[in-house]
């Protein structure tokens, strides 16, 4: 099958260019093919924009578990109408993925259900080194340095040094100390106001947290990712050590702040929770500084049910893959970025950061996971439009300028203006750790 994407606005890794791109079989064949090239299907694309397909690194699709939250076939379909063509998944379902076999189980499965491309972290525990030091086939080994319950929750200093003394895997973590939220949640006991979640998960869990976990990286000079910074505290831990720590921020960490408890409660409670409008504009400049490499969403869905329950009943966590791109290509729209940085923080860098073979970038030979967005569409978000199997968005009611309207996952379309494909044609991602992550001597994803 030959599909010619044609004269379209093609952001390419060294510029941006009006040129055709020719898919063949799951590959990129050409970029500005000849003017007579055969295709199978012909894609006409003037005044749209080709980019690559995004990379989310942190989704929870809930599968095994917790389905009626979400599963791999609605979450990676969510993830096609969004522009999204590869998406990692965090450990803590329940089973949890803590040993190969859990993790061989999830692929096998992903492999029946998922619309897009895929990859599983395996998760940290306090005794499962011997499992981390096997893993194959994974990005790389989630850490929960506190806000999580069970096995997941590393805390014991012993035991993160053993995972980053004696592991080869790129090491992500959520990091918030479990010592001052506990400390925090018996100041507040009794108080159902959700936005006292934002006093107990404080500035001060997430600062503590992350120097602790930038320092096991430096001492054991261990490749490190910090997931979803949400304070401009953490900001100066992460200027010094470029080269072994990059980071990620969220939509809801860039949009949202503590003011927005009052009309979005519990929609927008999240761990680690949302801050301040400070906090928001200063994530911001980080990104476009460069100190913040990556945006992913910690798409982490739960029935507007148990939502709606009184807090601190009420579980943190939001949806958000099918509305992440439109959300950046909005700001972009707006002046605030360009679409080359947008394409550079949601597809080239956590390619980059994870080794991820054949993706992140338009060039010949590349896996063809590409999106076609319309720069100039509005449309507003709406919770009985979302393919999350929640069926809800914290930006419910939010005009956006710039929408993905077709993706192509290894070569195959799997969503056009509104409907996506319910075959199963994603595959397993690819990680090459010898690259060396975002700041090794290869720079192709």
């Amino acid at each position: 099958m030959k599909t010619l994407i044609k004269d379209a606005l093609v952001v390419l890794p060294e510029e941006d260019l009006r040129t055709s791109v020719l898919i063949e079989g799951s590959r990129i064949a050409a970029i500005d093919p000849a003017m007579h090239s055969s295709a199978d299907e012909v894609v006409a694309a003037r005044g749209l924009c080709l980019i690559p397909g995004v990379i989310d690194d942190q989704v929870h699709f809930r599968e095994p578990g917790l389905t009626h939250k979400e599963d791999l076939r609605t979450g990676s379909r969510a993830c096609a109408k969004g522009g999204i063509t590869t998406f990692l998944e965090m450990p803590n379902t329940k089973p949890a993925t803590t040993s190969q076999a859990a993790l061989a189980s999830k692929l096998a499965l992903a492999a029946t259900k998922c619309v897009v491309n895929y990859g599983f972290y395996i998760g940290a525990t306090p005794d499962n080194l011997v499992e981390l030091q096997a893993a194959g086939r994974t990005p790389g080994i989630k850490i929960f340095i506190g806000s999580s319950t069970g096995s997941l929750l590393v805390d014991d200093q012993a035991a993160l040094e053993r995972i980053f003394a004696e592991t080869t895997l790129p090491i992500c973590a959520h990091c918030e100390d479990e010592t001052t939220v506990r400390a925090n949640a018996q100041l507040y006991a009794g108080d159902t106001d959700v936005a006292v979640h934002s006093r107990i998960r404080d500035e001060r869990a997430a600062v503590v947290a992350t120097r602790r976990a930038v320092d096991l990286a430096l001492r054991h000079r261990h490749r490190f990712h910090l997931l979803h910074v949400s304070t401009a505290a953490e900001l100066a831990l992460l200027r010094e050590p470029r080269g072994l720590v990059t980071a990620e921020v969220c939509p809801h960490h860039l949009f949202f702040n503590v003011a927005d408890y009052a009309a979005l409660g519990s929609r927008i409670q999240m761990n680690p929770s949302v801050k301040t409008a400070e906090d928001n504009r200063l994530l911001w400049q980080a990104l476009l500084d460069g100190t913040i490499q990556v945006v992913a969403t910690d798409h982490a869905p739960h029935t507007l049910e148990e939502k709606s329950q009184p807090y601190p009943a009420s579980p943190a966590g939001l949806p958000a893959v099918e509305n992440s791109l439109a959300l950046l290509l909005n700001q972009a729209h707006r002046g605030r970025c360009t679409v080359r940085q947008v394409v550079q923080w949601m597809c080239a860098a956590p390619a980059r950061v994870w080794d991820i073979v054949n993706k992140g970038s338009i060039r010949v030979g590349a896996d063809a996971d590409l999106v076609l967005v319309d720069l100039q569409k509005t449309d507003t978000i709406a919770d009985e439009s979302q393919l999350t199997k929640c069926r809800w968005s914290p930006w419910h009611g939010t005009e956006l300028t710039g929408w993905p309207v077709r993706t192509w996952v290894m070569g195959t379309e799997v969503f056009r203006h509104g409907r996506v494909l319910d075959e199963p044609c994603g595959r397993e991602a690819e990680f090459d750790h010898a690259r060396g992550g975002y700041y090794g001597s290869s720079r192709d994803a």
